[in-house]
């Protein structure tokens, strides 16, 4: 078994495709089918399904990719500790982050950072919060940026900034003339809210929580992937919604999104690490142009 193998598999099984696979590496589609088939007669086991033109993992090939991801990570960590000692001239930094800090608030940062260090590789992922933790526990992230606490003994969380949340409706709504609503209106209302595992959500049921207000009892209409998403639904329906204050500034500007008063709490955005992995030093110049600006 090789790590081009490992490679190769993992494209496959992302992709679900041999071709577009074989392409996104730089190979040809006879030598991308020839690894996997190789991996498969050597290990008398089957990867992955044909069904038609099409392909799918096996539950063989799924527990196998874990384990493909794992090692190509460490090889990948080896590869970087050899490219640190060229002085930051070459290399590349794996980063994920949440959609409201990788949309609103890291981008400024990393131009910066580009300036710094041209030769450094950005390899960066925009997906939830909870998914941020695992990229980072997993090793496929060297830093994670998230807008909500994580609790994982294996995860170091740092406070980089800060921000806050705001309601908001639509110009639809009945609430977009009025100066203030209460906890209590909250329930009198239906709601287009980020999904579960996003910290924007989190931190809203939690302030509902505060307000002793359960969650489950809010008309939630749908649930949508991006702060965007939200965002245009919002503008668009007679629905309430909560979410980083970053995110609406031009909605509340130009009049399509309006903003009730109600005190809701502010929130930090962290940096995570791994406890146990070697930060690396493109990670580590990245920490220290946040750090002064927060």
């Amino acid at each position: 078994m090789t790590l081009e193998q490992l490679r190769i598999f993992i494209a496959v099984a992302q992709r679900q495709h041999v071709t577009e696979a074989a392409k996104s590496l730089g190979l040809t589609q006879s030598a991308a089918s020839a690894a996997i088939a190789a991996l498969e007669e050597r290990y008398d086991t089957k990867l992955f399904h044909r069904i038609g033109r099409g392909i799918a993992l096996t539950e063989e090939g799924r527990r196998f990719l874990d384990e493909a991801r794992a090692v190509l990570a460490r090889a990948e960590a080896a590869e970087q500790v050899l490219l640190e000692m060229t002085g930051l001239k070459q290399g590349v930094l794996h980063i994920r982050a949440s959609q409201t800090v990788g949309g609103y608030w890291l981008p400024r940062h990393l131009i910066d950072f580009r300036a710094a260090y041209p030769g450094i590789q950005l390899e960066v992922g925009l997906c939830n919060t909870q998914q941020v933790a695992d990229a980072v526990r997993d090793g496929t992230a060297d830093l994670g940026f998230v807008e909500g606490k994580i609790s994982d003994p294996r995860l170091v969380s740092r406070e980089i900034a800060r921000d806050r949340l705001m309601l908001v409706v639509g110009a639809r709504h009945p609430w977009a003339k009025r100066r203030r609503v209460t906890p209590a209106d909250l329930l009198a209302t239906p709601w287009i809210l980020r999904e579960r595992g996003s910290g924007t959500r989190a931190m809203f049921e939690q302030a509902l929580a505060d307000f002793g207000i359960s969650p489950a009892l809010l008309n939630v209409l749908i649930e949508l992937p991006s702060n965007e998403a939200v965002r245009s639904a919002v503008i668009a329906s007679e629905a309430a919604t909560v979410l980083s204050a970053s995110v609406l500034v031009a909605g509340l500007e130009a009049e399509l999104l309006f903003a009730p008063s109600l005190t809701l709490p502010e929130r930090a955005f962290y940096v995570l690490t791994h406890r146990e992995r070697h930060l690396s030093r493109p990670a580590d110049a990245l920490l220290e142009i946040i750090r002064p600006s927060g």
